[in-house]
């Protein structure tokens, strides 16, 4: 296995003295993986991920991001290896044109003009956002400005992408290419890391889940063993897609599913005939 490229240690952090929001938080995420932090609302979810780029510090432990100490690296050094993709686009979008917004981050990587050109126009092809560049990110609906704001993270080529609920206000076409590119960036070697409540989304795209609620971790494994974890999930108030929660109910099928597409194939080598 590789070596982690994040590393939470004994982590707490927080808010304010009468809000803690991580409590005795320990994670190792390696090079290569692709995991979800799934909970409720207020779970830990969101404060934990910003802890991966140095956006917050904890109060007490340690995290190592791409082996730098947050604590006491510059988050401008760090973000340029981890990057992150804000829940709300308002957040993150800033410049006047689609292009210099996906631009901005690979000009303060000092790269060439040449250089930049070619990874904004990449980027925006992966997204679907080719023929945008000269808009206004607000001309964009919803939908489209979340996919700018991983076009911007895309062009910076970090080795971590950290995607905050990036579903939101995607539709089905919009759902499967976020999966897919985030499929796709693993395929590649990147870590990638989604922060979502959206149970189809990870059943489809993550192989590891790491699921939280109050501030802890309650349950870390394979997508398989937390999705059809019933009783866990349901301390975090998280339901399972409904295809798991068909199959626990019947319990009758030899394999697990977590997709349509996977029931579908269990359904027929079931009733095939023998």
């Amino acid at each position: 296995m590789s070596d982690p490229i994040i590393k939470v240690e004994d982590v707490w952090f927080q808010y304010s003295p009468e809000v803690v929001a991580l409590k005795d938080i320990n994670l190792e995420i390696n090079t290569g993986e692709i995991l979800a932090l799934i909970g409720q609302n207020g779970g830990g979810k969101t404060t934990l991920a910003k802890h991966f780029n140095g956006l917050l510090k904890p109060t007490k432990g340690r995290v190592l991001a791409a082996g730098m100490d947050t604590k006491e690296t510059p988050t401008h050094m760090i973000v340029s290896k981890v990057g992150y993709v804000f829940q709300n686009p308002a957040h993150q979008i800033f410049m006047s044109t689609v292009y210099e917004e996906v631009a901005y981050g690979p000009r303060n990587l000092e790269l060439s003009e040449e250089e930049v050109d070619k990874r904004v126009k990449e980027a925006l092809r992966v997204v679907g956002l080719e023929g945008t560049e000269e808009m206004h990110p607000y001309d964009l609906d919803y939908g489209k400005r979340k996919l700018l704001t991983v076009a911007s993270i895309l062009s910076m080529d970090p080795e971590v992408f950290v995607l905050d609920e990036p579903t939101t206000g995607q539709d089905h076409v919009g759902r499967r290419v976020l999966s897919d590119l985030c499929i796709k960036l693993n395929k590649e070697g990147k870590t990638v890391v989604v922060i979502t409540h959206d149970m189809r989304f990870v059943a489809r795209t993550v192989k590891r889940v790491v699921l939280m609620a109050d501030g802890r971790i309650l349950k870390d494994g394979s997508v398989e063993d937390v999705l059809y974890d019933y009783e866990t999930l349901r301390k975090a108030f998280i339901r399972p897609p409904q295809v798991v929660e068909l199959n626990l109910r019947l319990g009758r099928f030899p394999e697990r599913f977590l997709t349509v597409n996977e029931a579908a194939e269990v359904i027929r080598n079931v009733l095939k005939p023998r």
